[in-house]
């Protein structure tokens, strides 16, 4: 008995639905690969320019500048109330278990210095200093200075995005560990109004090792290498105008502040199974 005429649309609609899915997972996969090609490319291009390439006088202290100088209120700020922030729920729940918190100081330092100065800060540079590379590089495509570049035979990767890129990983580590102090100056203060943890107490470093030192180093160094480059890959792939200009910066800091997330699992989980717990 053939099928009635009323199955015949359900079945269509439903076959159809699956390929638009179907189609739609592919392009995202393509576009997934496309992307990671053409950081992939910026990259290495940037480490052979940072080499070869040539030497502008004061190009990369100007970019010191913009991202360091310019980013020390706001990280001043956002890494002071981290501090007050995780000491007091931190003391409060461990007073819920224990009445003594002589370990409270020693747990937060080494949270801070392994992971927690390095994430936020580099999360906070990435809405910063991300988003301004971004804007900075598309406003020069759209406006085709980048054009004009490749016109005169130099690569926009080494005028634009070199610079950028070493003055991003000298002063992100800069930052982290000036943001690390700050976050744990106020940790103690915290503390001692808070909970009555002398500073004597509170600034204990025993169970901070060369281990957690060179994690937090190590998450520094790639933090401040992947803003700068997935900002400036955002910034050269711009079209459309001033409406593409801002499109770049959204993904910028977007797409910097999953690399954050991404290499801080890859990082921590390469240190606890090469240095242990």
């Amino acid at each position: 008995m053939p099928p009635s005429p009323q199955s015949l649309p359900v079945e269509t609609t439903g076959a159809s639905w699956l390929d638009r899915r179907a189609h739609a997972v592919g392009k995202l996969a393509l576009h997934a690969g496309r992307d990671a090609l053409g950081l992939y490319r910026v990259f290495v291009r940037t480490l052979y320019y940072c080499v070869r390439g040539r030497r502008e006088p004061g190009a990369v202290s100007y970019y010191m500048y913009e991202i360091g100088n310019r980013s020390l209120f706001f990280l001043t700020v956002v890494m002071g109330f981290i501090g007050m922030i995780m000491v007091y729920q931190g003391g409060t729940q461990t007073k819920r278990v224990l009445p003594e918190l002589s370990m409270l100081g020693p747990t937060y330092l080494e949270l801070l210095v392994r992971d927690l100065a390095a994430s936020i800060g580099a999360l906070m540079l990435a809405t910063r200093v991300g988003a301004g590379i971004a804007a900075e590089i598309g406003s020069m495509v759209v406006t085709e200075q980048v054009d004009a570049l490749r016109m005169c035979a130099a690569d926009p990767i080494d005028y634009l995005v070199k610079p950028r890129f070493i003055a991003s990983l000298i002063m992100t580590t800069c930052l982290v560990i000036y943001g690390a102090a700050i976050a744990y100056l106020t940790g103690m203060l915290t503390a001692e109004l808070m909970f009555d943890v002398s500073p004597y107490t509170f600034s204990n470093l025993t169970l901070v090792d060369a281990g957690d030192l060179a994690t937090g180093l190590a998450k520094c160094i790639a933090y401040g290498a992947a803003i700068p480059i997935v900002s400036a890959h955002a910034g050269l792939s711009t079209h459309g105008g001033s409406a593409g200009v801002g499109e770049a910066t959204t993904r910028a800091v977007v797409n910097s502040s999953l690399a954050v997330i991404a290499l801080n699992l890859l990082i921590s989980a390469t240190s606890f199974l090469v240095l242990g717990a």
